[in-house]
């Protein structure tokens, strides 16, 4: 399986586990990945929120734990990349107001390299215009940007994920499983499990 470049983009309040799970998880099956935040460096980190359903009309938020960033903003180029993660939280809704970032997700998206968005990164592909005329799950609330962008909102379980070519989104990271197997398809990254010794 040749090595996939990956890079996510990340912010202040970026959503834990959509951050922590994705980057654990491709880097365990032997991607490249690198974290980035504008403004921030190799070394530096952001802040994470926990975001979670208890029975409340919207998902309760919580300080999570300081996640490091393992490259340089200013020094990365999208075109050395082969797929882009946009975790969720609060960083998508103003890493949206970044030139920058918007360049590098019409990037992505144009060159038809691998997204994986996954609960509020909607509003960052909205944003970017790099929506319309595709499918698009995310949290519910994000829907308005997804339909305004041109784009179809897909509304499905928390667990689950919408592909669209090369586009793969899902409402919240209960859809963890069902997300990153998702992706790991659209990359061309078969993981093969062997069965236990009897």
């Amino acid at each position: 399986m040749p090595q996939k470049r990956i890079l996510i983009l990340a912010g202040d309040y970026v959503e834990d586990y959509e951050i922590m799970v994705p980057f654990q998880a491709l880097l365990m099956v032997g991607h490249s990945v690198h974290a980035v935040c504008p403004g921030k460096k190799a070394g530096d980190f952001v802040r994470t929120a926990v975001h979670d359903f208890e029975g409340d009309q919207t998902y309760s938020e919580k300080r999570g734990h300081n996640f490091v960033l393992n490259a340089t903003f200013d020094e990365i180029h999208a075109e050395t990349y082969d797929a882009l993660v946009i975790p969720g939280g609060r960083a998508p809704e103003y890493l949206r107001l970044n030139p920058k970032v918007l360049d590098m997700v019409r990037h992505f998206s144009g060159a038809r390299k691998p997204i994986a968005a996954i609960c509020h990164a909607a509003q960052l592909l909205a944003a970017a215009q790099v929506l319309a005329g595709r499918r698009c799950s995310c949290y519910p609330a994000v829907s308005p940007d997804v339909v305004a962008a041109k784009g179809t909102y897909v509304d499905l379980p928390m667990d689950k994920a919408c592909v669209d070519g090369n586009l793969v989104t899902a409402p919240a990271w209960p859809a963890h499983p069902a997300w990153l197997a998702a992706f790991l398809e659209v990359l061309g990254t078969k993981v093969s499990i062997e069965p236990a010794a009897a």
